[in-house]
């Protein structure tokens, strides 16, 4: 390497000027919560001020844990902003206070923790950002379930979808991470010992997220996040620096690919060295102007290897250049790679020395980067003929016209040129020619071009004229002279043209490549992947596009296509399976069935069988179009992997949840139905063997208590068979003018032989519109509303219950107020979940008349919500309709 390719990057630089003026950031990364970062955060924080370091807190959560407690005594920690949401008053950092103490390091733990609602940020780590901005340290603390990136792994590793996550760009940008390590049995005891989760909390926590084999998994997760960051700032600090000798750090391989079947093997050959050294690998081609005079079969050759070495699990890169092992060399630098690993074809010396070896040139200039060259059977390399190499594009008739037009263009050109300039001049008119003949048609067009040229020079500018006998010696040395200029110009000319026609390819399977991955990225759902795969395919290729999606493991069905309905009979079915079950591409073009309309390209990724993408046109795809299809069919299949995996967790988690639900059902069932049963069947059993000892009133108390009991249990099972409505989409609104004072009457009417000594009292503001509304579903959602707040909110002795009614803006609210206790801390949005029942479980109830509540109130349009009494203690539970239900 010389000198100028020693000197640092520009852009490193630049990066590094940037962020003079920013603080750094110091991340604690953890595998899963408990495994002791805020702890050594702390710690390490105690030191560093000890040694005279400024040092704030500016949010440290404890989480009850007495030693993590401790090390904040004698730390200057930050007084909490206080923000009201929803009634409750809730601390946050304060963001403000933290820039203007402005001390060297902040400590702020928790970086993927959401922000009450107005605050400035609505995520802390925007904080974080803002004090890094101010020229501020940031010592913060994060667990790896809550990077932005491996979300969806997470999800699959745990079952537990995070709603709360950090883009990958911040741990991008740390300055240092720091890997709180613990292994699995240390965090169990830890998690026994009550030092992570109170004990109920962390028994669930072991039977579920904190499983041995969950932890093992994170863990690994984590070290490799941490190591993927340390890698990256190795080479950072190299491209700052301007070096280019690897470090060998970690392993990292490059193997070659070229367009010989042989190719594939140094690819295997790769792979197993890359698992035994566990190192990341890459496979690349370079693609040179050579590329254009392959046949289709190699082309068609390097884009399946490739392929394979990306099914194998390398990352591919494509490589622009005509010095092939400079370019590899360059490459190889820039990723850090400490191994090449490339194929040796047995040769004969001669062809070396006349065409040279890039293996040589590897093994010469690779300085510190080791070359492993894996050899080639002397049977295989004498299969493929030299001719190869001498091949150039052929000059066809009409590049053979243009040639002579173009000399013939540049003769008349030259012609009144003649009198005013040098003979000896006028072969840069001539040259021009050469050069266009070049750069359109091809190097035999430019050498045609020169050839007809030099003649013409000869015959019309020479002396004698009108000959190609030439009688000045000099005129002979122009002539040689400018025919050599020709040749050196028309292969110049031909490679710039064949690297621009490769540039341009590139850029439109980029921009193509590009818009794929975007569109996909922007739908979730296997349809809609499969629609956005197909649409974008028809486009590119000018086709019909079909793609099946898997159903199982041993069929397909139709999931998207374009640009209108694909036409697939019998036998196109029987070929897509075939293509499903061989891994193989099948149809039109193929080995496979090359007689049908339709080609079928497999959808697969390492890990799983995606789908098939058919397509079907007129003409046969070229190679180079077989190869833009593999790449758009690769990320097809990412994306459909994708969708399948979050689709497949989906429903695990709906029947977990189902399953959840059903049993908290029948517990509910089995308790609520239970009571009032024994007291119909104690009630009954007592009429029968005393009823004619005792007197009528008696009598008639034990009926009365019967027929309550049976009430009760009624409410119980109208419940269930609301929720059950509602569930199936059976329940409909038919709106009708409602007069609100008898709603209100009507509800509290219905309520009052569930009072039992509490009041019930209504209060309707005067002149109310009418309301449009369904009569029987707002009876029922006021009615559960009213019997929650008797049952769960009012106090048992003289306690009181209001159904208010009145105006607010244009519509008209609903409240049910009550004098209870009031509503837990952080229980509004739960309570109108299915069987929550809350601290007061024991009252009764089924946990569905909240839920029904929701439900109805959002087939009539309106909303229901649930907040604490500001005036004293108890709960305001409201149903508001908007303007347009009034009349």
């Amino acid at each position: 390497m010389n000198d100028e390719d020693s000197r640092p990057s520009p852009d490193a630089l630049l990066a590094k000027a940037k962020a003079e003026g920013q603080g750094k950031l110091k991340i604690y990364l953890g595998a899963a919560p408990g495994v002791g970062k805020t702890y050594e955060m702390l710690s390490d924080a105690r030191k560093k001020r000890a040694d005279g370091l400024d040092i704030v807190a500016g949010v440290i959560e404890t989480h009850g844990r007495a030693e993590t407690k401790a090390l904040c005594d004698g730390l200057e920690i930050l007084p909490k902003r206080s923000l009201g949401y929803r009634g409750q008053e809730l601390d946050e950092m304060d963001l403000d206070g933290l820039i203007a103490r402005k001390p060297q390091v902040a400590l702020i733990d928790e970086l993927a923790h959401t922000n009450v609602e107005g605050s400035r940020h609505p995520k802390r780590w925007m904080d974080v950002e803002e004090v890094l901005a101010a020229g501020i340290d940031v010592w913060a603390t994060l667990n790896i379930q809550h990077v932005e990136s491996l979300n969806d792994v997470v999800a699959r590793i745990t079952r537990v979808r995070v709603r709360e996550t950090v883009p990958d760009a911040i741990l991008d940008r740390a300055d240092e991470i720091e890997l709180i390590d613990l292994t699995p049995d240390e965090l169990i005891e830890r998690l026994r010992e009550g030092k992570v989760y109170a004990p109920d909390q962390a028994k669930r926590a072991l039977r579920h997220y904190f499983a041995p084999g969950n932890l093992s998994a994170l863990r690994e997760l984590a070290m490799r996040r941490a190591a993927d960051r340390i890698d990256d700032q190795v080479r950072g600090h190299r491209t700052a620096q301007g070096e280019t000798v690897p470090w060998a750090a970690g392993e990292r391989i490059l193997v070659c690919v070229d367009e010989r079947e042989e190719a594939q093997e140094v690819v295997r050959h790769a792979k197993r060295l890359a698992d035994r050294a566990r190192a990341q690998w890459i496979a690349a081609h370079v693609q040179t102007t050579r590329e254009s005079r392959l046949s289709d079969a190699e082309r068609a050759c390097i884009a399946e290897t490739l392929r394979l070495a990306s099914r194998l699990g390398a990352d591919t890169a494509t490589l622009p250049g005509d010095a092939i092992a400079e370019t590899l060399l360059s490459f190889a630098s820039e990723q850090n790679v400490t191994h090449i690993v490339v194929g040796k074809a047995k040769r004969p010396p001669l062809f070396e020395v006349v065409f040279g070896s890039v293996v040589r040139d590897l093994i010469d200039k690779a300085a510190t980067i080791a070359v492993y060259v894996v050899p080639e059977e002397a049977e295989q390399s004498a299969k493929r003929p030299l001719s190869r190499v001498f091949a150039l594009p052929a000059l066809t008739p009409l590049g053979l016209a243009e040639s002579l037009g173009m000399t013939a263009l540049a003769t008349a050109i030259a012609y009144p040129l003649d009198a005013l300039v040098g003979v000896s001049n006028l072969t840069l008119v001539y040259l021009a020619g050469v050069l266009i003949s070049a750069l359109t048609r091809g190097v035999w067009a430019g050498v045609f071009t020169g050839l007809a040229s030099a003649l013409a020079y000869n015959w019309f500018y020479t002396d004698p004229r009108y000959s190609f006998t030439v009688s000045d010696p000099e005129n002979v040395l122009a002539i040689i002279a400018f025919s050599g200029a020709a040749m050196v110009v028309s292969t110049l000319a031909s490679r710039a043209r064949q690297q621009t026609l490769l540039a341009r390819t590139e850029a439109r399977t980029s921009r193509e490549l590009l818009g794929l991955a975007k569109g996909l990225a922007s739908v979730a759902s296997e349809d809609e992947v499969a629609q956005t795969l197909a649409a974008y395919t028809a486009r590119a290729f000018d086709a019909d596009c079909a793609v099946f999606a898997r159903v199982g493991t041993r069929d397909l069905r139709l999931a998207g296509t374009a640009p209108g309905s694909a036409e697939l009979n019998e036998a196109d079915m029987a070929a897509a399976h075939w293509t499903m079950d061989k891994g193989q591409a099948a149809g039109r073009g193929a080995d496979t069935l090359p007689g049908a309309r339709w080609l079928f390209v497999p959808l697969r990724t390492a890990r799983l069988f995606s789908g098939v993408l058919a397509v079907a046109r007129d003409g046969l795809l070229s190679p180079a179009e077989r190869r833009r299809l593999d790449a758009m069919a690769d990320q097809g299949a990412t994306a459909l992997e994708r969708a399948h995996i979050a689709r497949a967790f989906e429903e695990g988690r709906v029947e977990i949840e189902a399953e959840r639900l059903r049993g908290t059902m029948l517990a509910s069932l089995s308790h609520d139905l239970k009571t009032p049963i024994a007291g119909i069947l104690g009630a009954a059993s007592f009429l029968r063997t005393y009823g004619d000892k005792y007197d009528e009133t008696t009598r008639t108390e034990l009926l009365s208590g019967i027929e309550a009991e049976a009430d009760r249990m009624q409410r119980y099972v109208v419940k269930l068979l609301d929720m059950t409505r509602l569930d199936a989409g059976g329940v409909k609104a038919k709106s009708e003018p409602l007069d609100v004072s008898d709603v209100v009457a009507g509800v509290l009417k219905r309520a009052e032989p569930l009072a039992e000594g509490i009041w019930l009292s209504g209060d309707v503001a005067p002149a109310l519109p009418m309301l449009n509304a369904d009569a029987s579903l707002l009876n029922q959602v006021l009615f559960n509303l009213v019997e929650n707040a008797i049952v769960h909110g009012a106090n048992a002795a003289g306690g009181e219950v209001t159904l208010r009614a009145q105006r607010d803006g244009g519509g008209i609210i609903f409240e049910v107020i009550d004098d209870g206790p009031g509503l837990p801390a952080g229980s509004q949005n739960k309570l109108f979940e299915k069987f929550y029942r809350g601290e007061k479980a024991a009252n009764g109830g089924t946990g569905l008349g909240l839920p029904i509540v929701k439900g109805f109130a959002s087939l009539m349009g309106a909303k229901v919500s649930a907040r604490n009494r500001s005036d004293r203690t108890g709960a305001v539970f409201t149903l508001a309709f908007p303007e347009s239900a009034t009349a």
